[in-house]
């Protein structure tokens, strides 16, 4: 498979109605279905309304808008671009979701920060049942080159039902937690690490000794990333991670390691070229079927345009 494809197209109008009050509108186009389709698919990214101060040092945002899942480590990684961080590339958390949040600081000095939120929990899906999602975030910043985050959210599920246990119903939610570190010199380099757990309850049935068993899924994701900028012109990029959407039981073969590898020439602060490689090997199945890895390689053009 080859050829040209925009990954993804912002269009974003921000205006301020006070000194308190703010908004964002943004659309969000994406190719649908590979490289060579015609077919974008476009659709509203954001649309919140800040209120700035609404308590001293805090901010009230509803709308459509980013959960505190990933914003941090997306800053902190620099190249969405090439690639999407772990929990959002995993599909762990959404970019984007329709709720309620309170954010600010907890300390004057804004080493210590907290993010609140309370959402459908659908991403952009239309709501249709009473199940939501809770979000919570502390943001450290011990130093002016030290980042940490705590991370956890909460997703409230209808309970689920096997074919091959008649008549019970299982609790379905999951708790997912996340951990950030970083260390990063402005206009220099970058490095950061992630790890996520995702436990979702009786999600899986299993027949065991000719009796059928419930067991939890327990998702796993480490990622470690890091860039340096040799000179005005050149940065270079590299990432890896680690993802196993089961860890419980005896589900095995089912894990996979991303690579990724980098060049960034930039042109200009709102313009970049980067040709860079995917590589993603897989853990064998116990069935005895391999999995070749896959390798693919890209030139990635980047700009903004305002």
């Amino acid at each position: 498979l080859n050829g040209f494809q925009f990954r993804r197209i912002y269009f974003t109008y921000d205006y301020t109605i006070s000194e308190q009050f703010s908004t964002r509108f943004r659309l969000e186009s994406q190719t649908q279905v590979g490289v060579n389709s015609t077919l974008f698919l476009v659709f509203i990214k954001d649309a919140f309304l800040k209120w700035k101060d609404i308590f001293d040092g805090s901010n009230l945002i509803f709308g459509i808008q980013p959960p505190p899942g990933f914003d941090v480590t997306e800053d902190y990684w620099g190249y969405r671009a090439l690639e999407k961080t772990i929990m959002d590339l995993r599909a762990i958390t959404s970019s984007r979701d329709f709720g309620v949040t309170l954010k600010g600081r907890l300390n004057s000095g804004g080493t210590i920060n907290y993010w609140l939120m309370y959402g459908n929990g659908l991403t952009l899906d239309t709501e249709s049942d009473k199940y939501k999602r809770a979000y919570a975030h502390i943001d450290l910043k011990p130093t002016e080159n030290i980042r940490a985050t705590i991370y956890g959210d909460y997703r409230f599920k209808a309970d689920k039902s096997f074919s091959s246990i008649p008549d019970e119903n299982f609790n379905n939610d999951a708790l997912t937690t996340n951990v950030f570190l970083s260390y990063r010199v402005p206009k220099n380099f970058s490095v950061g690490v992630e790890s996520f757990l995702q436990n979702t309850s009786n999600d899986v049935v299993q027949l065991d000794d000719d009796v059928y068993t419930v067991s939890n899924r327990k998702a796993l994701g480490f990622s470690a990333f890091g860039w340096y900028r040799f000179s005005e012109l050149l940065t270079g990029v590299g990432r890896y991670d680690y993802f196993d959407p089961n860890i419980s039981g005896d589900f095995k073969g089912d894990s996979r390691n991303y690579f990724i590898l980098g060049l960034s020439f930039i042109l200009h602060e709102k313009v970049s070229i980067t040709p860079n490689i995917l590589l993603e090997t897989y853990e064998q199945p116990v069935n005895g079927v391999t999995i070749d890895p896959s390798l693919t390689g890209r030139i990635t053009f980047y700009y903004e345009f305002l």
